[in-house]
């Protein structure tokens, strides 16, 4: 197996690195609640569930 000859310094690597940058989750707001979720996910305001603006379950439905 390959190996390195010398030691990669912190300064080198980390210069490397400078590229990989974690990114916030993407937010929508709900046309139909005003709620602030994150997109493309079902989402429970006052324990109803909704999705895409639609009432998906209700917590006052009886099971």
């Amino acid at each position: 197996m390959a190996h390195p000859k010398r030691k990669t310094s912190k300064q080198r690597r980390d210069k490397r690195r400078t590229h990989y940058k974690a990114t916030g989750p993407t937010l929508t707001t709900c046309p139909t609640t005003g709620e602030v979720h994150k997109y493309h996910r079902a989402y429970y305001i006052d324990g109803d569930l909704y999705y895409k603006g639609k009432l998906v379950h209700s917590a006052t439905e009886i099971e």
